[in-house]
């Protein structure tokens, strides 16, 4: 035992002097170790306190505290905008498909579909550097860039989608996609599924009716809206089989509405159920849907922001799994890997009909920092084949869920395709009650075990699984061992 002031020894200054190692310890049969991993050292800095204090007399001055950063956040930005986790590690770095937090300790991101490419990668960043000490202006200017995307973005849909508009975000794009109907045909009304999410916006939180994202969404939704069934083939009012109804059922709905008088503007749908846990449309719904909604003289709106640019791995693009042709198209979040940028692809005729609203214009849509981003991530995703990768690592990581599921009762299900998957929860395979909580509980433990990932659907209990499309095997296998811990020995 030692106390504060008492003499240790002597260091001896020789050839400039020496760093001074020293460490307490509480145990009496073992040392601990010099150094510990950060998910460690909490542990062992109980054992082994900090013996600063002894030295100097002082105690240690401690690093600004994550809890104080929180409190400065809720003081500046508005809490309406949310966070992960209640208590949230501090992510200051990324690389590829892991984060890494101020504690030095680095997470298996399953979560982030926004950085498509992965985190901090070098070709991006070194075109964005090249372009930001060139020239970022908007796109009333005369450059190259902002042709180079619209033309390889147009190359990518099929021929009659001719037409680029370029902004900042997705709800921007739902947005204007929106108001492009509403010009093209001189109405309003519109018809979204149950349990969708589009964007922020007015016009794009008009069409999301998520009860996840807004308690109140279906009772607040505008007059000029009309929905139609969740075509969750799981857990929905139409089961497995009986999943072919939604289709024909959503279109008598399309025709309904025309003949009371609400011919609509626009149908609106993800072409893969992404809000509800990745789940495939049944097969020909948007077939019939389409073919009501232009029937009754509307437009169809494919909202790709979440599950477009190759995440699928089978397809590019979401629609093309159902074998339709949209009229319009809007893609974001994978389009910048990040950078905020996104696009409204569509026909030159529905994009002329916008000049009857007015001048268009997004002043950071196509600037050439954001068409050099949009180029880069593109030629990335060519060269890397990461749609390739999403389908054959997403293979795989399914088949490894699908394992799970077989041994551990507490999974329903597992949805998706490419890496774009589901992992949903219940408390009964039969009745498919919803475990809400425990899937709360499985994203924190699984945080404390070094993956990130997060719940979605409108009950919360389907585990949201859109990583970086560079994933590997190995991190698939990770991923499914910590999910396997977890429902093995609890959390």
């Amino acid at each position: 035992p030692i106390a504060a002031g008492r003499r240790l020894g002597t260091v001896a200054e020789r050839d400039g002097g020496h760093p001074l190692g020293l460490q307490l310890s509480t145990l009496a049969d073992r040392h601990p170790p010099r150094f510990a991993t950060p998910d460690l050292a909490a542990g062992w800095l109980a054992v082994s306190p900090d013996p600063t204090a002894l030295i100097t007399g002082r105690d240690p001055e401690e690093p600004s505290a994550d809890k104080d950063l929180l409190d400065r956040r809720d003081r500046a930005f508005a809490t309406v905008q949310e966070h992960y986790y209640d208590e949230p590690p501090r992510i200051e770095r990324g690389w590829r498909h892991h984060l890494v937090d101020t504690q030095g300790r680095g997470y298996l991101d399953m979560l982030n579909n926004v950085t498509i490419l992965g985190h901090g990668h070098p070709g991006l960043s070194d075109a964005v550097h090249r372009q930001w000490r060139r020239l970022n202006t908007n796109s009333r200017f005369h450059y190259g860039s902002v042709v180079e995307l619209s033309e390889r973005l147009t190359a990518l849909l099929p021929a009659e989608l001719d037409t680029v508009f370029l902004v900042n975000s997705g709800s921007e794009a739902v947005d204007l996609a929106l108001r492009l109907a509403w010009a093209a045909t001189g109405r309003q009304d519109t018809v979204s599924v149950e349990e969708a999410y589009h964007g922020w916006t007015y016009a794009s939180d008009a069409v999301s009716t998520s009860i996840a994202d807004n308690p109140n969404a279906l009772s607040s939704r505008p007059s000029w809206i009309h929905t139609v069934a969740a075509p969750n083939s799981y857990r929905g009012r139409r089961r497995g089989a009986e999943a072919r109804r939604y289709g024909p059922e959503a279109a008598a709905r399309i025709t309904e509405l025309a003949a009371q008088g609400h011919r609509l503007a626009a149908f609106i749908c993800e072409p893969f159920y992404g809000n509800a846990g990745g789940l495939p449309l049944p097969d020909g719904y948007l077939q019939e849907v389409y073919e009501a909604t232009r029937a009754a003289g509307g437009l169809c709106i494919a909202d790709e922001v979440q599950v477009g640019y190759g995440r699928l791995g089978t397809h590019f693009w979401g629609f093309e799994q159902q074998g339709v042709v949209p009229d319009v198209v809007t893609v974001a979040k994978a389009m910048g890997n990040g950078h905020p940028l996104g696009a409204v692809i569509t026909r030159r005729e529905i994009a002329d009909a916008y000049r009857s609203q007015g001048y268009f214009f997004s002043s950071a849509g196509g600037s050439p920092v954001s068409s050099v981003v949009g180029l880069t991530v593109l030629d990335v995703l060519r060269d890397e084949r990461l749609q390739d990768n999403a389908l054959e690592t997403g293979g795989y990581l399914k088949r490894l869920l699908e394992e799970l599921a077989a041994r551990h009762p507490l999974i329903g299900a597992v949805h998706g395709s490419g890496l774009y998957l589901g992992v949903e929860f219940v408390r009964d395979r039969e009745t498919l009650e919803p475990a809400t909580e425990e899937t709360a509980a499985i994203c924190d433990r699984l945080r404390e075990l070094g993956v990130i990932v997060q719940p979605t659907s409108d009950r919360q209990c389907v585990l949201k699984i859109k990583p970086p499309l560079c994933l590997t095997r190995r991190s698939a296998d990770v991923f499914a061992a910590a999910l396997d811990d977890v429902l093995t020995h609890g959390w």
